[in-house]
């Protein structure tokens, strides 16, 4: 006949019920669909410029505004406190494992009825003790539901990581929108110095009687068409610097001295590092969170499932009972009580194989979930490629466009001072370079902010530590 050291074993041996997770497998192409250009290489990207990829910009004011961001974004500091949220739900779940031990105590004074057989008498009873109690987890159901709080653990420092990639790519998004802002406004500016000229003139040539009225009133219309913008751009701007200043968790504005200062929109590298669709499922967090929601999800139907089966326990009691406070800590006082117990639903109308069956139409769900994810984040990754590429195309066109505007301009001048030209070609020529200047400074910060957006959907950032490391801030996992 066993023992009972060796039944406890036994049965505390057995496999848990409920399927086993395997992680699902994935066919991807060996390389992105659409033709790297303009610098993109299919080269495996270096961990460390990933976790770092905003220093490829070489802008010191936005290095800074990263470190800040981490410290001080409210979003990050939630996603922190439910990593810590997980893992106090794991502690709960592993405490399941040991036993529960209760200390009790009492001193009560007792009278019984007068009408009573012991006719009113009073007596004294005092008593401590322990409780103790400790289910086997004879069917993995204590087991199981710990496996599901540890993936949900992981799933939730991975909302971390991902909260963190957005955060960056958020910052960096808003600060080009600052600089696009500011180099628009002296996009405008310029032309407005410019235009003024032109109003000047043609006001002069009126007044010498060598032009009619309708050239200056042109000149006027122009000049303050370009003026109205201004208002706009001033909005855009203030806008991008107030949501900077809450992305860094500090009140509108914070940034608008430090940032006051115009500068250049940050030039991307020249060469990228993209690496095939393999590496980027491994880098993106959110892949990862919905591949570890699967997981606990497919341990949740074994917690269920052995709700099929008995629940074993073993009980005990050990204490000191006395009717007289001086008898208590004799040997005679001592009690105790101790013995095994099951517990089993034999009958529960199919509520259990009900729950069992919710479980795995939820693991469905998440297993979808976690397919869509990857096909979100292919998707994603292709367009950036796109339209990184096809942006700086667009940058280059552009380019040439505004130069030969420039040139156009002089030209339309020259010639309407020479008299071979109506005054009306200098002002197309004028608002046509107005309009390519600013949709090249547009399309700069475009580039820019595609190269962002680019390192976002590649999963890059989330490494990153910033001056408190995430690990400092939340703990070990």
């Amino acid at each position: 006949m066993l023992s009972a050291p060796c039944m406890l074993a036994f049965l505390c041996g057995c496999p848990a019920v409920g399927p086993d997770y395997v992680k699902p497998e994935t066919e991807l192409a060996s390389a992105w669909y659409y033709e790297l250009q303009d610098g993109l290489t299919k080269t495996a990207t270096d961990p460390r410029t990933l976790a770092q990829w905003w220093e490829t910009l070489e802008d010191p004011a936005l290095s800074g505004l990263m470190e800040r961001a981490v410290n001080g974004n409210f979003d990050l500091k939630n996603a922190r406190a439910r990593v810590r949220e997980a893992r106090a739900l794991r502690g709960i779940n592993r405490a399941g494992f040991f036993p529960l031990i209760d200390a009790t105590g009492s001193a009560v004074k007792i009278h019984s009825s007068e009408n009573s057989r012991d006719g009113g008498t009073e007596s004294e009873l005092y008593s401590v003790g322990f409780d103790a109690g400790w289910e086997l987890d004879v069917f993995g159901g204590v087991r199981r539901s710990v496996e599901a709080a540890e993936a949900d653990l992981d799933a939730s420092w991975e909302n971390l990581n991902d909260v963190l990639v957005s955060l960056l790519a958020e910052v960096a998004l808003n600060y080009m929108e600052v600089r696009t802002f500011q180099a628009r406004f002296a996009v405008a500016e310029a032309n407005i110095t410019a235009q003024e000229q032109t109003f000047a003139y043609t006001s002069s040539r009126f007044e010498a009687g060598l032009s009619d009225e309708l050239a200056v009133q042109q000149a006027l219309t122009n000049l303050e068409t370009t003026r109205s913008q201004i208002p706009s751009l001033r909005t855009g701007l203030a806008a991008a610097n107030n949501r900077l200043s809450v992305l860094l968790g500090e009140q509108p504005g914070a940034v608008n001295r430090e940032l006051a200062e115009p500068r250049p929109i940050p030039v991307p590298p020249l060469t990228v590092a993209v690496g095939v669709p393999a590496d980027t499922l491994l880098r993106r967090p959110d892949v990862r969170r919905f591949e570890r929601l699967l997981a606990g999800q497919t341990a949740r139907i074994g917690v269920a499932t052995a709700d099929l089966y008995p629940r074993f326990f073993l009980t005990g009691t050990i204490g000191l009972e006395s009717i007289s406070a001086g008898d208590l800590f004799d040997a005679g006082s001592r009690t105790w009580l101790f013995g095994p117990g099951m517990l089993w639903k034999v009958f529960d109308a199919g509520a259990t194989r009900q729950r069992i069956e919710f479980q795995s139409a939820l693991r469905e769900q998440a297993l979808n979930d976690y397919q869509f994810t990857i096909l979100l984040a292919l998707e994603e990754v292709e367009n950036a490629l796109v339209a990184f590429a096809q942006e700086q195309l667009r940058r280059e066109s552009l380019k040439a466009a505004a130069t030969a505007a420039q040139r156009a301009v002089l030209l339309a001048q020259e010639q309407y001072v020479a008299g071979l030209v109506d005054f009306n070609n200098v002002l197309i020529a004028q608002r046509s370079l107005l309009a390519l200047q600013d949709e090249l400074a547009r399309s700069e910060g475009t580039v820019t902010s595609n190269l962002v957006r680019l390192y976002k959907v590649l999963g890059g950032g989330w490494q990153f530590q910033g001056a408190a490391s995430q690990e400092a801030a939340v703990g070990t996992r």
